[in-house]
């Protein structure tokens, strides 16, 4: 059939067409961002005539399990976060702050990666000179720079050429935001370009048996900006956060978290712990203490050492607490590492089982170091800390305490306990609060079943 020219006009932000012109997208809400666009429709067709022949259908046992392996990134956090390394045919969106170490972390991936094949960086950001100036500076060899093969461009349609040309193994785009394409409109970075370009290059890894890295710009609420379809085609999604620069602790200078909020191919609980320097990111092994507050003597009033579990590791982290007198006639609570709900709720079980009158009070609850918590196994700790803040009388200085705290006051048991304690023993600490699942490793451990046994057993 003939094709015809239609006028429409799209919008420039999403991409909504409309059949006349608007002041206002009813789509997107954006002014003035409808453009008149010359479109060619073709006509009516056998819905049959563009399929060639019938499409082929196999039982999954007769799939190579092959095709699901994985491919090392020499990144040691970076493959724990991963699930045991690069999953192929498979796509992986990072997202994090601007110079949080993003395009750092493709590059020495890129560099490190365990594989044969070809490796692709794309950037629409950076020039060629600057990306080899990052090279030098991160002390990437030059024969490991031979391997890496760059392409500086956003335009669709020219990365899709060079993909064809090279057939790459490894594929970095630098970034989501910057890529774009005439058959999505004019204005790069808008959320029809963004789910157009990454569909296409998501389909393409999949049918030459590749990987995709795209790295994502965050808005001023921390999560991926742009469409949130955009999470849902990748595979992995990952969020690399930072930690509070003033906290002042040894061996967290500039430390950074890997956590991955989608993972198809591995564990969601996992958590990959950096650090940036001169030479770039540095994988940390040991995390046992790092989150602890080197002091000589006793613990200040409101401080509680807990076990946690950060995906297959066991960590020790400082718990503060603080309260004051409420400001005014309804109490808050201020909670950014931990959230908030669950210290309402903590402080809830306090006043009602131990008599601890806390509804009057402004409740500060801070994790050295900056990590962020959700493991429940952190409950117990949080309320012997929030005791001892609003007592005055501070723990020991010699116990790790893990336990979950349920509303009725009892400790519940927690996975891993055994892990806990393993690791609270090998870094010096001689006792450890927890459920009763824990006198059974050992007969030094301290164990409750609810919180006001816990609370006699630490003050006697």
């Amino acid at each position: 059939m003939k094709k015809q020219k239609t006028l429409v006009y799209r919008c420039s932000s999403c991409g909504k067409e409309e059949p006349k012109w608007l002041g206002r997208c009813p789509e997107c809400g954006e002014w003035n961002t409808l453009i008149e666009t010359s479109i060619e429709r073709t006509g009516a067709k056998n819905k049959s005539s563009g399929i060639k022949g019938l499409p082929q259908v196999f039982p999954l046992v007769a799939v190579d399990p092959m095709e699901g392996s994985r491919i090392q990134s020499g990144i040691g956090e970076l493959d724990r976060v991963l699930g045991g390394g690069i999953m192929k045919r498979s796509s992986i969106l990072i997202g994090g702050e601007p110079g949080i170490g993003k395009s750092t972390l493709l590059l020495q991936a890129a560099a490190a990666a365990v594989t044969k094949g070809r490796i692709l960086y794309v950037s629409g950001e950076e020039s060629a000179g600057q990306l080899r100036l990052r090279a030098d500076r991160l002390g990437i060899t030059k024969d490991k720079m031979e391997r890496i093969e760059i392409f500086c461009s956003g335009n669709l349609e020219e990365i899709e050429t060079v993909l064809n040309n090279i057939k790459p193994v490894l594929i970095m785009v630098d970034s989501a935001q910057t890529l774009f394409s005439e058959n999505a409109g004019s204005v790069s970075g808008t959320v029809n370009q963004m789910k157009f370009c990454s569909f296409e290059l998501i389909a393409w890894a999949k049918e030459h048996d590749a990987v995709l890295f795209l790295t994502a710009h965050v808005t001023k609420e921390g999560v991926i900006s742009g469409p949130k379809t955009l999470e849902h085609m990748v595979d992995t999604v990952l969020y690399f956060e930072q930690n509070d620069k003033t906290s002042g602790l040894s061996g967290t200078a500039d430390c950074r978290f890997l956590r991955a909020s989608k993972n198809r191919f591995g564990s969601v609980d996992e958590i990959g712990i950096f650090t940036m320097g001169e030479q770039g990111l540095s994988s940390v092994e040991d995390t046992g203490s790092m989150f602890l507050v080197q002091r000589d003597g006793d613990l200040p009033p409101g401080v509680a050492i807990a076990a946690v579990l950060e995906g297959s590791r066991t960590i020790l982290v400082e718990i503060q607490a603080l309260t004051i007198p409420a400001k005014g006639s309804i109490s808050r609570v201020f909670s950014d590492k931990i959230d908030s709900a669950k210290i309402s709720r903590i402080s809830a079980a306090l006043e009602k089982h131990l008599n601890v009158r806390l509804s009057d009070q402004d409740i500060y609850i801070n994790v050295a170091g900056g990590i962020r918590i959700t493991e429940v196994g952190v409950e117990l700790a949080i309320a012997c800390a929030l005791y001892s803040a609003r007592s005055g009388i501070a723990l020991p200085a010699n116990t790790v305490i893990a336990g979950e705290l349920s509303l009725t006051g009892e400790i519940r048991p927690v996975q891993r306990i055994s892990s806990r304690i393993k690791t609270a023993a090998n870094l010096g600490f001689n006792a450890f609060l927890g459920p009763n699942t824990a006198a059974e490793q050992s007969k030094s451990n301290l164990s409750a079943s609810n919180i006001e046994t816990a609370i006699k057993l630490i003050y006697g």
